[in-house]
């Protein structure tokens, strides 16, 4: 059976609750970017495969969703799922959820590029992270997309 990987597991802290007791907007985004360094990991794109390769990644574009309220201690984990690549790019979905439970707290589709540190620009992926790349989305075909992929923000009629 196809899963998300768990990339990203943590409680919610103090300093990251607002007034309300709610976890703050700009946290639900520092969580998704621990998921997504935890994801360079799981490509080999951890410390040693960065100095290797000189090698990284940046986000070009994220789309955040916030679906539920967190609350200050609750334990979450982020769920990711990619959703296609090239030579280049990853488009990733991560997803926020208490562990062991479907229901999404936040959603966040983000476009990755590989870049080449030292040349200051996009290059495709070297071979060995290619490979594992492949292995990941050999895992998880046949998952289905996620509701909150492709959305774009409007006002109606406009």
């Amino acid at each position: 059976m196809s899963t998300a990987l768990t990339t990203y597991r943590t409680a919610i802290l103090p300093d990251w609750v607002d007034y309300n007791g709610h976890l703050r907007d700009a946290f639900y985004l520092l969580i998704f970017s621990y998921a997504t360094d935890a994801l360079m990991d799981e490509i080999g794109l951890d410390e040693q495969g960065r100095a290797a390769t000189g090698h990284t990644l940046y986000t070009l574009e994220c789309h955040l969703n916030y679906l539920a309220e967190v609350k200050l201690g609750a334990e979450v984990e982020v769920r990711t799922q990619l959703l296609g690549v090239d030579a280049k790019r990853l488009h990733i979905h991560h997803s926020l959820h208490y562990p062991g439970d479907a229901t999404e707290l936040a959603a966040s589709e983000q476009m990755l590029m590989n870049i080449d540190s030292a040349a200051g620009r996009s290059a495709p992926f070297s071979e060995a992270v290619a490979e594992r790349i492949r292995g990941i989305a050999a895992e998880q075909n046949g998952l289905p997309q996620p509701h909150h992929v492709g959305r774009v923000i409007g006002l109606p009629g406009r």
